[in-house]
């Protein structure tokens, strides 16, 4: 499931949205009665919940599943927060993977999914994702629902109008490295006077920061972001990417990110497995001349979801088997084939509908076996109860910088600074 990375509301729009989700109000079914096989379910916008909500009722007659999108990864954490503290909460709710962490601090406030048989599942799923939603004290808080395993989208047509090759394992080899990416970048752009990449935030930073051993926290759960190279190395790429003129300043997720896809504005975007749907439903036009070629440095995951059942639940065996039916092997293997959602569970990886896929918007590219090789070599990172928060911060100097508020030279410092008041270490 793709996740949208935005800044946050303000605490009172996540209040209101949790109160409209608990009171029953809008357009959704009934809250199901306590003790019944129908649930309800909280998730975030944008990423098509509805169509898998359906199937499941489809296959599940007589189950009522009462959805509601709260808004986006952030927000609906957010809701989930307040919610948690009000005593009013849903049977099921889905948390993106930067924000699970800080849920897992407070197992007592969900169930813990080994009494409802977890402990016979989890090795179904790669133990680097398992382990992410399981406490300290053994319980487990989440099921993991994708991975985002990554690579690059480019237009094949404009590489083409820019003299550049248009063939995949030829693209890929342009950028084994970031700096050969802004490299190609500064070609591209001196070629047609267009800018090369839509941003230089979730496409370039975002892309490098999740690809090494240690992220904004050391493996024993202590912050490093103000240290660890890799980080470091991965804002310089972004800065680089800005003072390089390459980018089309158009932040991710925007109205003007989505509009400019279809308006050749940008010829690439950094591109995780759950990105692909948002390209095609931004721009149904391009279908065909879009092909998938390797990320710089070959491995890397950004992005990835859990579900869990909240203490209070009315219904959490009803939202179990929803889990169950859903998050199997099988479930995320057709998953994947329909919407583009990575499976967490390696035994599909080498399954022929996996393998055999090919996308023909994106050019008839073997979309499976693109992505789940750009998890193999992955040395998975710790993620921490305020990696979300550090990760906007970093996003958001880098951003000011593109859109000319903020200075490249400052720009380290300022994140650092914002980043130690936003969560006070």
């Amino acid at each position: 499931m793709k996740l949208r990375i935005v800044t946050p509301v303000a605490l009172a729009a996540a209040l209101a949205l949790t109160t409209a989700a608990c009171g029953g109000g809008g357009t959704s079914a009934q809250t199901p009665p306590e003790g019944g096989k129908s649930f309800d379910f909280w998730s975030f916008s944008g990423i098509n919940q509805k169509a898998s909500v359906e199937d499941y009722q489809t296959k599940n007659p007589g189950i009522q599943v009462k959805l509601t999108e709260v808004g986006s990864s952030v927000e609906t954490a957010q809701a989930l927060t307040t919610a948690l503290a009000g005593g009013k909460v849903p049977d099921l709710v889905l948390i993106q993977g930067d924000d699970l962490p800080k849920f897992v601090q407070q197992p007592q406030n969900f169930y813990d999914l080994r009494q409802l048989g977890a402990d016979k599942i989890k090795g179904d799923y790669l133990d680097w994702v398992m382990s992410q939603s399981s406490a300290k004290s053994g319980e487990i808080i989440g099921i993991p629902t994708d991975v985002g395993g990554m690579a690059v989208a480019y237009r094949t047509d404009l590489f083409k109008a820019a003299g550049l090759p248009t063939d995949r394992e030829e693209v890929g080899k342009l950028w084994p490295t970031w700096d050969a990416f802004i490299e190609t970048g500064k070609k591209y752009t001196a070629a047609t006077k267009k800018a090369f990449v839509d941003n230089a935030g979730t496409s370039v930073f975002y892309q490098a920061v999740n690809q090494g051993p240690q992220k904004y926290y050391d493996p024993s759960g202590n912050v490093v972001y103000g240290t660890s190279p890799q980080v470091k190395t991965a804002f310089e790429y972004g800065i680089k990417a800005v003072q390089a003129g390459i980018t089309a300043k158009q932040s991710s997720f925007s109205e003007g990110w989505s509009a400019g896809m279809g308006k050749d504005q940008f010829a690439v975007i950094s591109a995780p497995s759950w990105m692909l749907n948002a390209i095609r439903s931004n721009a149904p036009g391009t279908n065909g001349k879009w092909d998938i070629a390797t990320i710089p440095g070959g491995a890397g995951n950004w992005g990835g979801s859990y579900l869990a059942i909240p203490k209070g639940a009315k219904n959490p065996k009803a939202a179990w088997d929803y889990i169950t039916k859903t998050q199997s092997p099988q479930g995320q293997l057709t998953h994947f084939v329909d919407s583009g959602s990575l499976p967490t569970t390696p035994s599909v990886y080498k399954d022929a509908k996996l393998t055999a896929l090919k996308d023909p918007f994106f050019s008839e590219a073997p979309t499976g076996t693109i992505y789940t090789d750009s998890l193999l070599g992955l040395k998975p990172f710790y993620i921490g109860p305020d990696s979300s928060a550090i990760g906007q911060e970093f996003l958001n100097a880098i951003t000011n910088v593109e859109q000319g508020k903020g200075d490249a030279a400052k720009a380290w410092d300022a994140a650092l600074a914002n980043i130690k008041t936003a969560i006070g270490k």
